[in-house]
């Protein structure tokens, strides 16, 4: 072993190596052997003359629509990537840093592994990386989100059998088919949590005449939102407050979570149609994997009360068994199996096996090989 292996393993057992899940509304950040540090939203406040960073994570999201003019809260991420980069670069610096401060000059720099849309271009990807690079890591590593859900759920993502991801974030939906370490078929939608909560505001507006803002939007979502009616048979309600549209003046309301699921009907109608879409372009082989298997739910919006139970209603597998001539057995096959929580769940083992993977010669499954150093070419 030369002297620069050697040193070079020693400073890489004093950093500690993180994995980022850099979300359009979310961002976690998990380190090896501690699992999920940090779960805050992806927003910053900075102050608009000089771009100083005030306030990232919860703080910040607090100031959504508070800020005098001289400040502004944003979210520096739109529908998975990087909207606004010296921001985001911020962002991603200070959650490294409340995440594993360095106590000390020599200690050297993480190794990150951040995840990234599918659909995302090269332009795009080289952002994330560089951001990633600037905000203070050693190495940066890119992995599609679908791939890395996929892997935090334990899906034989390495084996010769078809797995499908439905990853419902905050700006995109994120639908693949996974076989032997790699994704098959996949595509990206920028429709997901984000939407939902323009939707519930839009009918909000149009039904009861009171305008709300896009935090008022994701607390009901939350709260009694949902695409069925609940598993207990007792519809919620709830007091909102907000501004009426006719008079601008402050409104109370009471709503019913029959209003809300009438808004989320277009965003979820739409999310199976681009699930379908992505069916089509599967051979049958995976297909018939899939209709066994099941599909994997994960993501945030993925949460949404009732969502497992309309996805395996809409998916039905007699119309795969029909379309691809599967026997009548395969019929018998559920539609569709949830595992809404892998994101909080399975994201200490999601992450952290990532990570553990870079101890080896190459980068983790499904990784980007094109931007695994801090210098790529």
């Amino acid at each position: 072993m030369s002297f620069l292996d050697w040193f070079s393993g020693l400073t890489g057992q004093m950093s500690a190596d993180m994995a980022i899940d850099l979300g359009t509304a979310n961002t976690l950040v998990a380190i090896t052997g501690e699992g999920i540090v940090i779960n805050e939203p992806s927003v910053v406040a900075i102050e608009k003359s000089t771009q100083r960073v005030l306030a990232v994570g919860h703080e910040a999201k607090n100031m959504i629509n508070h800020t005098p003019d001289a400040f502004s809260a944003e979210h520096p991420l739109k529908d998975g990537v990087i909207a606004d980069y010296d921001v985001t670069e911020a962002m991603i610096s200070a959650f490294i840093n409340k995440a594993a401060e360095r106590k000390y000059p020599w200690q050297p720099k993480p190794r990150i592994v951040v995840c990234i849309p599918c659909g995302a271009t090269s332009v795009e990807k080289r952002a994330v990386f560089e951001a990633t690079i600037q905000a203070g890591a050693r190495q940066a590593y890119l992995i599609e989100e679908p791939m890395a859900a996929a892997m935090g759920a334990d899906l034989p993502v390495t084996e010769p059998t078809g797995s499908m991801v439905v990853d419902i974030g905050g700006g995109t939906t994120e639908v693949a088919v996974i076989s032997l370490g790699g994704i098959v078929t996949s595509s990206s939608l920028r429709l997901a949590g984000n939407r939902m909560d323009e939707t519930i505001a839009m009918h909000l507006r149009d039904l009861l005449g009171i305008k709300i803002g896009e935090r008022t939007a994701e607390v009901i979502k939350i709260k009694i939102g949902s695409i069925l009616p609940f598993e207990d048979g007792r519809e919620r309600d709830m007091i909102i407050s907000g501004q009426d549209v006719l008079t601008e003046q402050p409104k109370e309301v009471t709503i019913q979570s029959e209003d809300v699921r009438q808004a989320l009907q277009a965003p979820c109608e739409e999310m199976v149609v681009h699930i379908k879409e992505t069916f089509k372009k599967t051979n049958p082989d995976l297909a018939s994997d899939i209709i066994q298997n099941g599909i994997l739910l994960t993501g945030g919006g993925g949460l949404l009360s009732g969502l497992d139970r309309y996805l395996t209603d809409k998916l039905t597998p007699r119309q795969f068994a029909e379309r691809y001539g599967l026997p009548e057995g395969a019929r018998d096959a559920h539609g569709a199996q949830t595992d809404a929580h892998a994101l909080e769940i399975g994201a200490e083992q999601l992450l952290c096996r990532l990570i553990s993977k870079t101890e080896t010669e190459h980068p983790p499954i499904g990784c980007s090989l094109s931007f695994c150093s801090s210098s790529p070419s």
